[in-house]
């Protein structure tokens, strides 16, 4: 019987003939019901790591032939886009096993595997947790994620020989407030490549270009240059390329209610436009075979 409460899940287009793949692992909002009950926190509160709605802003792209695959369960219960164990120790009752990276910036910050808090620096849970529980998460979680991720883009890579995972976040409006100045009236896209080591130059070039004639202010790598899974997943002189898109949450909703504004179905038709051309681009670029769903 299939999970009435998967994790994940992996949105799949009628015919596979794009050579790419989206994923959105912060737009989950499934909250386990016992977790809620660690909590100290309103659910409300918890969305506020949310990449709220991203899933939905890029979905256009399984009607165009490219599947997505994203999170159901919040990033608030486990972050996808980190290590498999970067953990912070003043969470955990007990030692932690050597293998974990309990030194890494992001842990520091109570934004590891198992955030400590929520974006706004409010701490989730009542009291310390177990080890054991943060190891099964990153076992039932975590780890079936990231091998369907690599499966999703191996597949395009075995067949086409080359393959852009597209990978989905949002940022608030704040974020960008100290790059802003090189950017007149603040910044909407930022696009992380790291510097260059996840995606062909070209190819970020043609996406900074396109989203610009829609009228949006782009920056590249600042302040995001992309994250574990941009890292993880681009390897452009194999093939494998990976960017991170980061979209200004105040384009198209409340950050304060976590509404969608009148924005949001402006900024669902661009990126619809946008990933189009950038399909189109794509299949010239790497002159694919056809892709046969499977």
């Amino acid at each position: 019987m299939p999970d009435p409460h998967p994790p994940f899940e992996i949105l799949s287009p009628e015919e596979w003939t794009a050579p790419a793949v989206f994923n959105s692992p912060h737009s989950g909002r499934e909250f386990p019901e016992a977790f809620l009950r660690q909590s100290r926190l309103p659910r409300q509160t918890l969305r506020k790591s949310e990449d709220c709605y991203v899933d939905e802003l890029f979905l256009s792209c399984v009607g165009h032939g490219a599947p997505m695959l994203r999170a159901r369960v919040p990033r608030s219960y486990i972050d996808l886009n980190r290590e498999p164990y970067e953990l912070d120790p003043r969470m955990f009752s007990g030692e932690l096993p050597g293998y974990a990276n309990t030194s890494s910036p992001r842990v520091a910050g109570g934004l590891g595997t198992i955030p400590r808090i929520v974006s706004e620096g409010e701490e989730i849970y009542r009291g310390r947790i177990d080890f054991a529980e943060a190891r099964q998460r990153i076992e039932q979680v975590y780890l079936p994620y990231h091998r369907t991720l690599s499966a999703l883009t191996q597949a395009v890579h075995a067949k086409v020989g080359d393959v852009l995972l597209v990978d989905c976040h949002s940022m608030p409006a704040s974020a960008s407030a100290h790059v802003a100045p090189q950017v007149s009236g603040g910044v909407d896209i930022v696009l992380g490549d790291r510097f260059g080591a996840s995606c062909a130059e070209d190819i970020a070039s043609f996406v900074e270009h396109e989203l610009r004639s829609h009228g949006l202010r782009v920056l590249r790598n600042k302040p995001y240059a992309g994250g574990f899974i941009t890292q993880n997943h681009g390897s452009p002189h194999r093939g494998q390329h990976a960017l991170q898109v980061e979209i200004n949450r105040s384009l198209y909703m409340n950050e304060a209610t976590l509404e969608k504004t009148a924005g949001f179905q402006e900024m669902r038709g661009i990126l619809d436009r946008f990933i189009a051309a950038l399909l189109t681009y794509l299949e010239q670029r790497f002159a694919p075979r056809q892709l046969a769903a499977e």
